[in-house]
């Protein structure tokens, strides 16, 4: 295709209201448009299709992450530039080894046990008043207390993490009035990250320790320092919290579900990756093509602003039969729903420890659960997620 030619245009919206309620049919006019697609209404482009995005997210050369994951690259300036999604090797790389120990399999197996104690109090919690909110008593309450602790924040002033999080994802779209709202909060989180990169305030042999150990011993500039500590604070616990909602919805909404998993915990885990597949809690992050770059047969010129879309490729199928049905015994590993290649959700071995370890708690404790009102959804522009769930449960004898 020559790059004078006009090239494949889909001409709406992606992150009107409307869109982001149920935004699969769009998804799938995406798709079918073409390999890539240009998008007038905010000047950037989009990769539907999951070849194509998992191709792109392995070549980073010609698609960067070092101006930003954001659609704006002046919003980026002030968010993720510089930062373990926004940086490409060697630089990248550098940042990610701080942690890489902490990360990796083995230690995260070592918290296993302190995670399902943790869930299972929670949960126990909860469904001891029988109706709750989901996604304020459990969603957000697991991967708060596990992170921080692992971070090494005190107890005081965490509530700014939820907030904070939320406020830096609307970030990465459109400038609407929604992120206008939330810019006190991402300045009080902001604030909050600069102030617990202290020793006097972080716990011993805690992650935000070896942030500041790599910052003494010259591995990274303090900066750096700052913004690695708020990537991990972000990553390891916003799409954590978003998928548990969306797990919960789901399983209050499919009682045949419930019942199989019930009856097979064994399942969870399996259960779990379709969940992360059919509403990916990141939608999809942005990239900037270095060059012009042929994606299938469509010419991405260069200096564009891609979106990758993962909620798109996670129901293409092409590579999934029968894409927008759940299949509780698909165990899609493959999903994108955590990115892909170097910049792979360094937390999603947490997540995966979590996530299960709540829901597990959730089916010893409760003999049934279903809706007590609607859901509220959070209308964020790459992460699809749930505000409130109000639920009604049946408590088991156990608990």
């Amino acid at each position: 295709m020559s790059l004078a030619a006009q090239p494949p245009t889909l001409d709406v919206d992606i992150f009107a209201d409307d869109i982001l309620v149920d935004p699969y049919p769009t998804y799938r006019v995406l798709r079918d448009t073409a390999p890539a697609v240009y998008m007038p209404a905010h000047a950037v482009w989009a990769i539907g299709r999951y070849a194509d995005i998992r191709a792109a997210l392995l070549d980073f050369e010609a698609f960067s992450s070092a101006r930003g994951a954001e659609m704006l690259e002046d919003l980026a300036q002030f968010g993720t530039i510089g930062t373990v999604i926004g940086s490409d090797p060697p630089e990248h790389d550098v940042l990610r080894s701080v942690l890489s120990e902490k990360l990796a399999p083995r230690a995260l197996k070592s918290l296993r046990g302190h995670i399902n104690e943790r869930a299972d109090q929670i949960v126990r919690e909860a469904v001891a008043r029988g109706s709750f909110d989901a996604v304020t008593d459990l969603a957000q309450r697991l991967p708060v207390d596990v992170v921080a602790d692992l971070i090494g924040l005190p107890k005081e002033g965490r509530q700014v993490l939820i907030e904070g999080a939320d406020a830096i994802f609307h970030a990465f779209g459109p400038l609407t009035p929604r992120l206008q709202q939330r810019l006190p909060n991402v300045q009080a989180y902001l604030q909050y990250t600069r102030d617990m990169l202290d020793r006097d305030i972080l716990a011993p042999d805690s992650w935000g320790s070896a942030v500041l150990d790599a910052a003494d011993e010259g591995r990274l500039p303090i900066e750096a320092a700052r913004t690695l500590m708020s990537s991990y604070m972000i990553a390891g616990i916003d799409t954590t919290v978003n998928s548990i909602g969306n797990f919960i919805q789901f399983l209050a909404s499919r009682l045949d579900i419930w019942a199989a998993l019930e009856e097979n915990p064994e399942l969870i885990a399996s259960a779990y990756e379709e969940i992360l597949r059919m509403e990916s809690p990141v939608q999809g992050f942005f990239r900037t093509a270095t060059r012009d770059v042929d994606v299938d047969g469509t010419v991405i010129p260069k200096d564009s602003r891609v979106l990758m879309c993962f909620g798109s490729g996670n129901r293409d199928e092409r590579h999934y039969a029968d894409p927008d049905s759940f299949d509780l015994h698909r165990n899609p590993t493959d999903h994108l729903a955590f990115g892909y290649g170097t910049h792979g959700c360094a937390g999603q071995g947490l997540a995966r420890i979590e996530v299960p370890a709540l829901i597990s708690a959730l089916l010893r404790h409760t003999d049934s659960i279903r809706p007590d009102g609607e859901a509220v959804q959070n209308f964020s522009p790459v992460v699809r997620s749930l505000s409130s769930l109000p639920i009604t449960v049946t408590p088991t004898n156990i608990t």
